[in-house]
């Protein structure tokens, strides 16, 4: 049976796991043909929707799974990212974005706009979140209308409900605006030697009609959700890792080399690094859920961005020089992966986050794990 074509599995814990584990084989299976600009997993997206997973972040009353939702949610949204991870670095950085917007809508929009989104995601609408202004045209609202450009927006041209802040006399306010296929989009901008298959480009909005609000004029800065946020993209990330790790047991037992003294030292030190990733994600997710400590949540994410890059860092170069000049060469899926999670670790403001977590952790003298 062709996963991609697959009606949707009863959405048990096991099940939306099982779904996302197959979704990202598919996808994994597929990837070498959309590292190209512009390109888009539309066929793995749309599965995602067939699947269940685009409707599992919603709660049960919606219609979801209530991904995301309590310590055991939060475990099991960690596992999933980290499933579609290890399948697609870009599928994944779409699906982590999707459950951001939805998360978003969750939490501040009225009961309204709560349904109008679930019956979105339950429809098949990818949604997402773009937050970073054209600094030549940043994105505002005037008079009902929008006026303004959003850059480095994944998914553009595709995702139908994006996220968005835009400027007010009041201050920034998110709006979740429809979007046509295609309409104001723009990837001519994105040059990246990486993350081919994101589609992220730039989109103008100016002259659209923009919906009421979602919440309160700066409720997308709030904490912990604004920084706690993060800890989904590690878990991406950490599903990259996790994918190379298997590449590079596969290439020395295809080798002979499994039985080299310093092979065996180099693949000991990577698995140590996908692990300590896995273990900094899946800490980082519990403290999340925890959100009596606002402060410490905040302070265990951005120490674990640190955690994960070194982590991330440290095996790229243990795989590229246990395989040599082959993990450089295309079309070998190490050398996309390696390229795709290279890219993607280009999180803004790591030194910030590192000594903020810091100042937290010298102040409470422990984390909340």
């Amino acid at each position: 049976m062709d996963v991609l074509a697959a009606p949707p599995p009863a959405l048990a814990d096991a099940a939306l796991l099982g779904a996302a584990r197959a979704v990202a084989e598919a996808a994994a299976a597929g990837a070498a043909a959309l590292d190209h600009p512009g390109a888009f997993p539309a066929r793995e997206v749309a599965a995602l929707g067939t699947q269940g997973l685009l409707a599992a972040p919603l709660p049960a009353a919606l219609g979801g799974a209530g991904l995301g939702e309590g310590a055991a949610g939060h475990r099991l949204l960690a596992e999933v990212l980290m499933a579609i991870g290890a399948g697609s670095l870009a599928l994944g950085r779409l699906y982590e974005g999707h459950v951001n917007a939805l998360q978003l809508v969750l939490r501040h929009g009225d009961a309204a706009q709560r349904r109008e989104a679930a019956a979105a995601a339950a429809g098949g609408a990818l949604f997402g979140v773009w937050n970073t202004d054209d600094r030549a045209a940043p994105l505002r609202l005037e008079q009902g209308v929008l006026q303004g450009a959003k850059i480095l927006a994944s998914g553009a041209g595709h995702v139908a409900r994006p996220l968005v802040t835009a400027a007010t006399p009041a201050g920034s306010v998110m709006l979740l605006p429809r979007l046509a296929p295609g309409q104001g989009a723009d990837l001519s901008g994105w040059t990246a030697q990486g993350m081919q298959a994101s589609a992220t480009g730039r989109v103008d909005f100016t002259g659209l009609a923009a919906p009421s609000p979602i919440g309160a004029p700066g409720d997308y800065l709030r904490e912990p959700d604004f920084s706690t946020g993060a800890w989904r993209c590690l878990a991406v990330q950490a599903g990259g890792m996790a994918a190379l790790l298997a590449l590079l047991r596969q290439h020395l037992l295809d080798s002979g080399r499994d039985e080299d003294r310093a092979q065996r030292q180099r693949f000991g030190e990577a698995a140590i690094a996908a692990q300590t990733a896995r273990l900094w994600v899946l800490r980082s997710a519990e403290s999340v859920a925890m959100t009596a400590d606002v402060e410490g949540a905040v302070a265990a994410v951005n120490l674990a961005r640190r955690a994960v890059e070194q982590a991330a860092l440290a095996l790229l170069e243990l795989v590229q020089r246990s395989i040599g000049l082959a993990a450089f060469l295309r079309p070998a899926p190490v050398e996309r992966i390696a390229r795709d999670l290279a890219t993607y670790l280009r999180q803004p403001a790591p030194d910030l986050a590192l000594e903020r977590g810091a100042a937290t952790l010298l102040r409470q003298g422990q984390l909340p794990w």
